[in-house]
């Protein structure tokens, strides 16, 4: 079995939306006044490195899909993330431009189907509405957090409220320049 994880950059009052500035909100962009560090750049490149694929909500899914095929970097980021295999939930999403894209349709049953193949980790990055979803059915295997110092008041939450509840066990949490870099498991029985 697959193992999924939710990598998020978020604010410490938990806000994920528009880390960089090109969403439209107000407050979008704060990701940017402040340095994560080389460890923080090493955790991102990590990250990417070491899953096989990523799962993306149709909005993030056309944000990355109009910015990274574009993108090069000495360190083969952007090769990695356009070379590897791209999943996105989505009702309505028919036609995806980027290369090595399924639909796998507006359900979570896609996902569970995911990640029961054989095959290597799961990524999910940004996605807010699908993260909800994800925790609330208990397909998260791991969080994987850039938490910045800065507190928004407002935005889309990491976690919206909701009726699902977990216990989440702290497996890493450092400093890295200006941001804190935390991994967390699901407690499950």
């Amino acid at each position: 079995m697959r193992k999924l994880i939710v990598s998020e950059f978020v604010t410490l009052d938990g806000v994920m939306e528009d880390p960089g500035g090109s969403e439209g909100f107000d407050r979008g962009g704060w990701a940017f006044k402040f340095e994560r560090g080389p460890d923080g750049d090493a955790f991102k490149v990590d990250e990417v490195f070491g899953s096989d694929a990523l799962l993306l909500g149709r909005r993030t899914y056309e944000g990355f899909a109009a910015a990274w095929p574009e993108r090069t970097d000495e360190a083969g980021f952007a090769d990695r993330m356009n070379s590897m295999a791209k999943y996105v939930v989505s009702g309505t999403l028919e036609r995806p431009d980027w290369n090595n894209t399924t639909v796998i349709g507006g359900d979570l049953a896609g996902v569970r189907a995911l990640k029961s193949q054989d095959g290597g980790d799961i990524l999910v990055a940004g996605s807010g509405r699908l993260v909800a979803g994800l925790v609330e059915h208990d397909l998260v295997d791991e969080y994987r957090l850039m938490v910045f110092p800065t507190i928004l008041g407002r935005g889309r939450r990491l976690f919206p409220e909701s009726d699902a509840t977990a216990d989440l066990e702290l497996v890493e949490a450092r400093p890295s320049s200006d941001v804190t870099l935390m991994i967390l498991r699901p407690k499950r029985s």
